[in-house]
Order: C-alpha cells, then structure tokens, then sequence
C-alpha cells in the first residue's frame, strides 16, 4: 500500500486531482454546513427574536451530540439499514439518510418561530445535531476507507476546505441573507430567518448529489470481523441463554467490544500513548479560541471587523493551511507534519501577546488572524491524517468517532476555565500560557513517531 514519496512539489499537487480527494470537497461541505446553523447563528437568531441570555446558553448543550457519538457509532459500523445498505453499500447508505434528516429538519427550523414555538424549533435542532453526528461518523469511516494512508493528507485538506466554505455559508451567508430579506431592520420579523435556513436546508443537496455519485470503498472487513464474531460464539456457546438474546450478545461484542480490544490488541503499551496525544494535541488552540472573540470585543474591534477578518479572511487562511498540510504530509511524512504543526500552533499563540499591545490595529490583526489560521489548518490535516492511520478498516467508523470525541473533552474541559484566567491574570499571561500548554505536545508527537502505528494493508481502488 505504501509508494515513495513525490519526487516534486508539483507531483505532490496532484494529489488533489483524485476523484476520491475532490469529491470530500462537496461531502466536507455537507458536514460543515449543520454546525453553525444549530449554535452561533442559531444563538444569533434566538437572541434577535427576544430570546433570554440564559435559555441560549442552556441551548447551547445542543452541540454535545457531537462530543457523544461514540455511543452510536457501532450501530454505523455494523447495523445495515433495509435497502438503502443493499443499493449504496453501508457507508454511503448512513451517508444518504443523515443528509436526508438534516435537510427535512433544517426545513423544520426555517418554518418555525422560536417566539411562538421555541421547543418545536429546539426539536428540530436536536434532530439536525444528531443526523449531522451520525453523517460525521459515516463520512469519516468512508474518508479512512475510501483511500490509501498515503492519500489521507490530502483527504483531510478537501474535506477541511469544504467544511470551511460551509462554515462562511452557515454564518456569515445566512446573516447577509436574512438581513437582505429583512425590510425594517427595527422590529423582529421571522420571514428573514425562514428564507435564510430554508436556502441552507437546500443547500444539503451539494452533499446529497455527491453521496449518490460517489462509489462505495472497496475494503476486506468481513473477515476480522467474523473472527471476532466466532470468539464471542465460542465464549458465550456456554451460557444457558435464549438463541436470540446469544446472537444479540455476539452482535454486541463484535460491534461494540472489539473495535476497543482490537486497538489496544494492535498497540499494546502504545496505545496510551496515542490516546494520550490524542486528547492533548489541540489544546492549545481550544483552549486559547474560547477568549479570542472576547478579546477581539474588549481590544475595541468591530463586529463587522472581526466577521470580515475572522470568519471569512481567517476561515480562508485555514483552508490554505489545510492544503498545505495535505502537501507536507505526503513530502515530509505525517509524524513530521503533526511535529511542525503542533510548533506553529504554540508560536502563534504568542503572537496574541503581540497584538495585545498594539491596541486598535486592524493590520496587526489581519497578520495574526493568518498566521494563526494556517497554522491551524496545518496541524489540522496531519493530526487527520494521524487519526485516519490509526483506525482499522473493519472499525472504521467507531475507532475514528472515539478519536474523535477524545479529541476535545480534555481541551474543552480546561477551556471552560478560561475566562476565570483571563479575569485574574489578564490577556497577556493568558495567551503565554496557552503556547506553553502546547509543550507537552511535541515530546507526545516524538515519542509516538518512535512508536509503530498500524496501517492498513488493503489498497482500496481508486
């Protein structure tokens, strides 16, 4: 499965002429394109039509189906869906219904009034975060199926690049819409906000389309997997137990079980390692995104200063960081890259301190704003690339979602304290702490590029 690196830069471009890289495009544009759509620019809607601080802010657990599909992921990995799995094949199957949920829930949202019926509109918000989490599990176990180790740079670089444009749509996009439909902008109208969620419900369609286009990965899962069922048969074949509650049982091992005993099986004592990597490489940057609009707010810049070069200029300088990522992991190696980010992510967490003291500068902010984006979108690719080498193919999309999810508990764990920081220290000794934060990070990367990591051995065709 393994080819020698590009012999050039330009040789290395062209990865992003694959099919199956160009198509995470518009797939990362259907992932990205919920997010925002049931938290920021939910809250901003809420809030225009009078809703209270506090009932945001409880609104805002909303988003925690993402931090928990690990729960269901099996049931992803392993429960075939009545003909949509036998005409598309399993990922492409759970692919196209979460699209469809979120689509029809997205129209939900648009028809209804949170002054009238806020709960109607928070059902349907909650059934666009959980359809957007199961799409995410579907999408990350196709990404990881779909191509060799060797391709996942670039995979995650078009998948990025398309979550970032959904993300200018789901924000800024329907902000502008809502504000173009809207004829007093005085008084709360509801008419704005249903045209602008309506256009993002169609908006799926760019997933939908791709989802039915694309081919289903051609990867060997039956066979480890049926191991795995015949261990549970022999060890339960025992117990005095109802033939359907043992068949049960078995499905359960297989599904839920072994995927976790497969990863520690794989890695042994490296397997805290990894997880250990995992749960930390982004701290930096999580913790230290919590107080940055704060900040911006407090330094006396604008809201259309900040949403012009934050949301859009910034969300530009990641995907380039992202494509860049996807090009370095190919030249230099993933552990290489993953190393690189993870410096540049502490580094330019200092140069918050910098603008700090420059007061009112919009360039000062414009310079920070990128630096900081690409290297983001950098670390981002390699760290995706990382996770993707790690899973198995016959676990795919539970081993990524559990990833995933420990990704950020620990990060959004310690960003909770963030403010309280900020208020007793200041900016300054904020933002220092947070590069430091990040420390620990490269001597995590280089003990795990010293550690063998798994790859797959199928060749999925192209």
């Amino acid at each position: 499965m393994t080819s020698s690196l590009p012999s050039s830069w330009l040789q290395a471009l062209r990865v992003y002429t694959h099919p199956r890289v160009l198509g995470m495009l518009t797939l990362g544009f259907s992932a990205g394109l919920p997010l925002l759509l049931i938290m920021g620019t939910l809250s901003f809607w809420l809030r225009e039509a009078g809703i209270d601080r506090t009932t945001i802010g409880h609104l805002s657990w909303i988003g925690l189906a993402y931090s928990v599909k690990w729960m269901w992921s099996p049931l992803v990995d392993r429960l075939p869906l009545p003909l949509l799995t036998r005409l598309l094949g399993r990922r492409r199957a759970w692919l196209l219904l979460s699209q469809m949920v979120i689509t029809i829930a997205l129209v939900g949202m648009a028809m209804t009034d949170p002054q009238l019926n806020l709960a109607q509109l928070v059902f349907f918000a909650l059934a666009v975060a959980f359809a957007s989490a199961t799409q995410d599990i579907a999408l990350d176990a196709y990404r990881i199926e779909a191509v060799a180790v060797e391709l996942q740079g670039a995979m995650a670089a078009t998948y990025q690049s398309g979550y970032r444009m959904a993300m200018i749509l789901a924000s800024a996009g329907v902000l502008w819409i809502a504000a173009a439909m809207d004829v007093s902008n005085i008084t709360y109208e509801h008419a704005p906000w249903r045209v602008a969620y309506l256009v993002m419900a169609f908006s799926m369609a760019i997933g939908i389309v791709t989802t039915l286009l694309i081919r289903e990965p051609d990867v060997a899962y039956d066979r480890l997997s049926s191991e795995n069922e015949q261990i549970a048969q022999t060890a339960i074949a025992q117990w005095p137990l109802h033939p359907l509650l043992r068949r049960f049982l078995v499905w359960l091992y297989s599904a839920l079980i072994a995927p976790f005993r497969d990863f520690i099986i794989r890695h042994g004592r490296q397997a805290l390692l990894i997880l250990g990597l995992i749960a930390i490489y982004r701290i930096s940057d999580v913790v230290m995104g919590v107080m940055s609009n704060p900040f911006y707010v407090d330094m006396g810049y604008s809201k259309d200063e900040v949403a012009a070069i934050s949301k859009v200029y910034g969300v530009l300088m990641t995907i380039a960081g992202a494509a860049i990522g996807g090009i370095l992991t190919l030249k230099i190696g993933i552990m290489r890259t993953l190393f690189l980010g993870a410096v540049l992510s502490a580094i330019t967490n200092l140069l918050f301190v910098w603008l700090a003291g420059q007061g009112h500068d919009v360039d000062a902010l414009i310079f920070t704003i990128s630096a900081d984006n690409l290297s983001a979108g950098i670390a981002s690719s390699a760290f995706i690339a990382y996770l993707s080498g790690l899973t198995n193919s016959a676990y795919s999309a539970t081993q990524y979602a559990l990833f995933s999810s420990v990704m950020l508990l620990l990060p959004k764990f310690i960003a909770g304290f963030s403010g309280q920081f900020v208020d007793a220290y200041g900016y300054e000794p904020f933002f220092i702490a947070t590069a430091l934060l990040g420390m620990p990070v490269l001597i995590l990367v280089w003990l795990a590029g010293q550690a063998r990591f798994d790859q797959r051995t199928e060749t999925p065709a192209p």
